[in-house]
Formats: structure tokens, C-alpha cells, sequence
């Protein structure tokens, strides 16, 4: 898949510019499509960047539940760009790269354990429109994960719903970033399969 920039990106020519298109090379190997479509908006785009520093602080909940929940949700929008990332991502911390390309076809998947399977219906509770989130979900996580946790990976999952339509409804597709993996990525789940 390739990008349909529906919002096209800035041409990143100005000394700024370069020096951020250089850090992200450095960070990534590449230069992430969303850079140059936020670049219209530098303003948006450093705040988005300093949010990315802080929310990457978080470190309460189980980096693997966290990386399920966020991929849940991604696959749920159908955000294959935050998929690729997400499983980039996933391989670059070291988490168990067999459970998350399963992420994306988790209910027919048997790696994953119980309270794997409750995070990752929560993070589709919460990303479906409107929230289908229940008391009981709630409940057993509390007891499960504490409310410390919970917190967390609610605020996780509202940070991926934010992520994965913004790049959506801009038109960002898989950029190949999860390519350096071991184990191929599964495919996100269309509309129509779901």
C-alpha cells in the first residue's frame, strides 16, 4: 500500500524543516509519511511530537498489553499505517512479535491469554462508535491490572483512536516500516470483513 496523501504533504525544503526530516531518518530509517502532511501546521506538529515524548513515558501498564490495545484499536479503524508502525515499533522494543501480528485477528488467534483477549476487547469497546464499554469490563481490569494500569491503558487507547483517524481520514496507508520484522504483519481487518 502506498499513501493517498488526501492531505498532501508540505515540501520539507527549509533549514527546519531538513533538521526534522534528519532526526526522524535517524530515529526511524525513514521519514514518516505524517511528518511532512503535519508540516503545514508546525505548530500542530510539535505539539503532537512533545504529547509522543510524554505519553511515551507512561510506564504502569505491561508494554505487550499495551502494544495489544493500541494495534486492537488501530485494527479496528482499519489504520494500516498505525498497524506497520505499531508492529515496528513492537520488534524494536523486543515484545513477542508472534503475538502481535496476531493482533489484528485476535479473537481467532490462540497465542494470546485471557487477560490479553479482555485488554483487546476493551480497546475495541472503547474505539467503536459509539463506546461500547461495560461496567464489567471495567470491573474485572480493575481488578486485573489495578486502577493505576486502567488509567493508562484507557488513555492509551484514546491516544491510538486519536492516531489512527488522523492518519486515516489523511490518507496515510502502510509505509513498510514493519519490513525490518521477523514475522510478516497480518493484514488489518477490512470494513467488510468485519
Amino acid at each position: 500500500m502506498t499513501s493517498s496523501f488526501r492531505i498532501p504533504a508540505a515540501p520539507m525544503t527549509s533549514p527546519v524543516a531538513r533538521a526534522v526530516s534528519a532526526a526522524a531518518r535517524r530515529m526511524y530509517g525513514r521519514v514518516p509519511d505524517l511528518v511532512p502532511v503535519m508540516w503545514h501546521h508546525p505548530k500542530v506538529l510539535r505539539s503532537v511530537l512533545a504529547w509522543e515524548r510524554r505519553v511515551g513515558t507512561w510506564d504502569t501498564l505491561d508494554p505487550h498489553l499495551k502494544s495489544f490495545a493500541v494495534m486492537a484499536s488501530a485494527a479496528s479503524i482499519g489504520c494500516s499505517w498505525c498497524l506497520d508502525f505499531g508492529y515496528y515499533l513492537a520488534h524494536d522494543e523486543g515484545l513477542d512479535e508472534r503475538k502481535v501480528r496476531e493482533v489484528p485477528r485476535w479473537r481467532d488467534s490462540d497465542v494470546f491469554t485471557p487477560l490479553e483477549r479482555e485488554v483487546m476487547a476493551y480497546a475495541e469497546a472503547m474505539t467503536a462508535t459509539p463506546p461500547t464499554v461495560t461496567d464489567e469490563q471495567v470491573a474485572s481490569l480493575r481488578e486485573a491490572l489495578g486502577d493505576a494500569a486502567l488509567v493508562e491503558l484507557t488513555m492509551m487507547v484514546a491516544v491510538e483512536n486519536q492516531r489512527s483517524r488522523f492518519n486515516s481520514a489523511a490518507g496515510l496507508a502502510s509505509q513498510g516500516f514493519s519490513d525490518v520484522c521477523e514475522l510478516p504483519l497480518a493484514a488489518a481487518p477490512t470494513m467488510e470483513s468485519q
